[in-house]
């Protein structure tokens, strides 16, 4: 066997491993921390030293998965608006050994879709924009009939994704496609649509994208400056923008690698913004899931509709505006988040709303450790009551 396909083959046990541990099961966790305390006098402990055991356990989990090369990548664990881990594993660019640091900017790929439905919920609850009228209100040339504003943040537009469709303009030597260039592209050749609009849920980039030329022609803002001024500016996420107003090779810009170190070519649809590239750091997302919490920025009745399933015929999992959701039909334990996967990035962000917690990955190199955020559920449910209220004392 050579080294490369050992090295593979021990990847792929260890993940094995991992994600053969169920909520219910955790004991891969419990024997990896063998020499900690009992799991039930853990969660007796005082504050710090209970955190002090979560940043143990958790450095011990997605060390070993650096050290065996199949994560890279930062991430953030918070509870009842107290940030329990903070990490980061490996390198912002690997050519140059620079190591990833608490402002490495991570394309968001379509986790950008939560920041997204977010901007246009905002801009319903000002009366700007109803989620129930059609998009031709919006984009008079919009050039399919009866498919609403809802129907593109639920993706049950039925539109084609505009990364097959306009697949031979891709690769045309610096292009840089724009969402207009995009939408221009698609009305001039109409791509027959894949479903009839709200016939069933089709998850399509194209949605998001026109979402974000919809944002533009409401506010009267660019896409970029409506986030930097309406969220980002005002949530204090200081290391969030679009590709757009970024230079790529920034010293703190992460590199996109393959599972080889490989790095990932960019193609023109890199350039297209709302369904993704948008760039953040984990705190920032932090930031932005805690402003959620605690209503700042979209009212509790309006978060309730983007968190409210709209696919009948999706049994174990559901999609909402912006949000993919899990144990929705429970409200103890009912998860909203979203993945990305783009061009050498992996990304993770979920919620658990009854226990206000927020976790984030974020990777740019395509190995799946990125998603396997259950590995962090065992590490809490070994370690803390995920159902506990705020300390006492706490703000």
């Amino acid at each position: 066997m050579s080294s490369l396909h050992a090295k593979s083959y021990l990847l792929s046990f260890l993940l094995l491993l991992l994600t053969s541990c169920g909520d219910e099961n955790t004991g891969f966790v419990k024997k990896l921390f063998k020499k900690d305390k009992d799991s039930s006098l853990i969660s007796k402990l005082p504050k710090k030293e209970m955190q002090s055991v979560v940043e143990r356990r958790l450095d011990s989990v997605f060390g070993k998965l650096n050290e065996m090369g199949a994560f890279n990548g930062s991430i953030l664990v918070a509870k009842s608006g107290k940030v329990l881990y903070r990490k980061n594993f490996g390198y912002c660019n690997k050519r140059t050994k620079t190591l990833l640091n608490d402002s490495s900017l991570f394309q968001l790929a379509s986790v950008s879709k939560v920041i997204t439905a977010t901007a246009v919920m905002m801009l319903q609850e000002k009366g700007l924009i109803d989620v129930e009228k059609p998009v031709t209100d919006y984009l008079p040339d919009f050039p399919y009939e009866g498919v609403t504003i809802k129907n593109l943040l639920s993706h049950r537009s039925g539109l084609p994704n505009y990364v097959y469709a306009l697949h031979s303009h891709l690769y045309i030597p610096n292009f840089k496609m724009t969402n207009k260039d995009m939408f221009d592209l698609i009305k001039e050749k109409k791509p027959r649509r894949y479903l009839r609009p709200n016939r069933r849920f089709n998850y399509s980039n194209t949605n998001y994208a026109f979402l974000a030329l919809i944002v533009e022609k409401v506010s009267g803002k660019s896409f970029a400056e409506f986030l930097k001024t309406e969220i980002f500016e005002p949530l204090g996420m200081k290391h969030s923008t679009t590709i757009n107003e970024i230079g790529l090779d920034d010293y703190n810009v992460t590199k996109p690698y393959d599972e080889r170190w490989k790095n990932v070519e960019f193609d023109a649809s890199d350039y297209v913004v709302g369904d993704k590239s948008i760039y953040s750091t984990v705190y920032d997302l932090y930031l932005f899931s805690e402003a959620l919490y605690n209503n700042k920025i979209l009212k509790k009745e309006t978060q309730l509709l983007s968190c409210k399933p709209y696919s009948r015929e999706r049994f174990q999992t559901n999609y909402g505006f912006g949000w993919r959701m899990k144990d929705y039909r429970k409200e103890e334990t009912k998860e909203v988040y979203h993945n990305g996967w783009w061009h050498g990035y992996r990304s993770a962000f979920h919620r658990k709303l009854s226990d206000s917690l927020t976790v984030v990955v974020l990777s740019n190199q395509l190995n799946k450790a990125a998603y396997q955020t259950h590995l962090i559920y065992q590490v809490l449910s070994t370690t803390i009551d995920l159902n506990a209220g705020q300390e006492e004392g706490d703000e």
